[in-house]
């Protein structure tokens, strides 16, 4: 489904599995480019070592690759499935305050993405982030395989033009 940025961000906000997290979506991006994420450091989310347990920091990591390419392509015409592929994440110091980050998609992947999904029909691709705290010193470092298929792909046909 077609929706926009502030309707997601507040249908996202709102999804429990992220807000018993505490894990709070700050904005989508124009045009779903990006989004902005944080984790709200709390008593709902803290571990027995009274940083955040890494159960949350791997969920908030896990669905927005796929948000993202979902909502560009779906405004493309383009009927998708979209999943995460695999991720893997490294934890590089304990999390003790609200953490943050931010993805980004740019014109070149976007169009990458595209002329795949137009060829291959599918296009998978890993994207890296870091997971920073309020004074921005980087707590993990995740990368995320996302899995984009195009359903209208016809393997016969060597490109399928949408507008």
């Amino acid at each position: 489904m077609k929706v926009s940025e502030r309707t997601l961000k507040w249908v996202m906000r709102l999804y429990p599995p992220l807000l018993f997290q505490r894990i709070w979506v700050q904005r989508f991006h124009k045009g779903f480019k990006g989004v902005d994420v944080k984790i709200i450091y709390s008593l709902l989310n803290r571990n027995y070592n009274s940083s955040t347990f890494g159960g949350t920091i791997y969920a908030a990591a896990d669905p927005f690759y796929a948000l993202l390419f979902d909502q560009i392509f779906r405004r493309k015409g383009y009927k998708m499935r979209i999943w995460l592929k695999s991720a893997s994440i490294d934890y590089i110091k304990p999390g003790r305050s609200t953490l943050y980050f931010h993805i980004g998609l740019s014109d070149v992947d976007i169009e990458e993405a595209q002329r795949l999904l137009d060829t291959t029909g599918k296009f998978v691709q890993k994207f890296m982030m870091d997971i920073v705290d309020k004074n921005g010193e980087v707590c993990a470092k995740v990368i995320n395989e996302v899995y984009v298929r195009n359903l209208k792909h016809n393997k016969d046909q060597a490109t399928v033009v949408h507008r």
